[in-house]
């Protein structure tokens, strides 16, 4: 007998579960509060119930604290299983994150934070590139 959440008819389930079931929160009162909070979009349509249900082939643009993911389900799911499986359930189409800028070298002189207290050939050679006695 399937859950009441699943609809064999149509073969689909609702947008929290299968978030759940995906791995893309912990836990599914966390899923709860992402789709009723409009972070959820299903097929470029936001949604604000945690209710709405989704099937196969259907698109979810997920935006999460410091990414977003564009995910296609391929498939519901009828558990919350491992890492592996959970993966089977969906193709990541998110766009590759932007390349990390190397941080701007420090001018000459000055010592990057938390680098600790220098030593006193750190001073000594700072104290000759300042020019002090």
């Amino acid at each position: 007998m399937p859950a009441p959440d699943t609809d064999a008819a149509t073969g689909s389930l609702r947008i929290d579960k299968w978030l759940w079931y995906a791995r893309v929160t912990k836990s599914r009162s966390l899923a709860q509060k992402l789709a009723t909070s409009g972070h959820v979009r299903v097929n470029r349509d936001k949604i604000s119930s945690a209710s709405k249900t989704i099937r196969t082939g259907d698109v979810l643009t997920v935006a999460l604290d410091r990414r977003i993911l564009v995910l296609k389900v391929l498939a519901l799911g009828a558990r919350r299983g491992p890492y592996e499986e959970a993966r089977k359930l969906y193709e990541d189409l998110s766009p590759p994150p932007p390349p990390k800028e190397a941080p701007p070298p420090l001018p000459p002189g000055q010592r990057e934070a938390g680098s600790g207290r220098p030593t006193k050939r750190d001073r000594r050679k700072l104290d000759a590139l300042r020019g002090e006695d």
